[in-house]
């Protein structure tokens, strides 16, 4: 009985030790004049990381001729990426022309064609993310306009 109610005392103090750290932690990491530079950079690092990733900015959807380039680029360079043996990257680019495609669903018939089974496997798995992006984007334009 004695043993337990000191190992609870203990746990409590060690618990309550560990959050006063982290609390001074981060204060001290807060309070460094650097913090919001260096937080600055890191985002915008990993925003272009994403951008290079594939994850192109979309093109303005009510202008055709946008539109029509965008496609062609990504198809071009989704078809480049999987001939040198990218795949990943190269799934993205052509995912991000499907998402702008006027008919999807031949674009996918002619994909599923000419592309290997897991490849294209891989490209069916991504529609639904872009698809989300497609949405997101034009609720922004909308917002935008309004």
């Amino acid at each position: 009985m004695m043993g337990s109610k000191t190992s609870t005392i203990a746990a409590g103090v060690c618990g309550a030790l560990f959050v006063g750290y982290c609390i001074y932690f981060d204060r001290k990491r807060r309070s460094d004049p650097n913090f919001k530079n260096r937080l600055r950079e890191r985002r915008r690092k990993q925003k272009q990381a994403k951008e290079k990733a594939g994850l192109a900015r979309l093109p303005d959807l009510k202008d055709p001729e946008a539109v029509q380039k965008f496609f062609l680029e990504e198809i071009q360079l989704g078809e480049e990426l999987l001939a040198q043996g990218d795949y990943e990257k190269g799934v993205d680019h052509l995912t991000n022309a499907i998402a702008v495609c006027g008919q999807p669903q031949q674009l996918l018939q002619v994909l599923q064609q000419t592309l290997p089974p897991p490849v294209f496997q891989m490209l069916l798995t991504k529609l639904p993310t872009i698809s989300q992006r497609i949405v997101s984007a034009q609720s922004m334009t909308e917002d935008d306009i309004e």
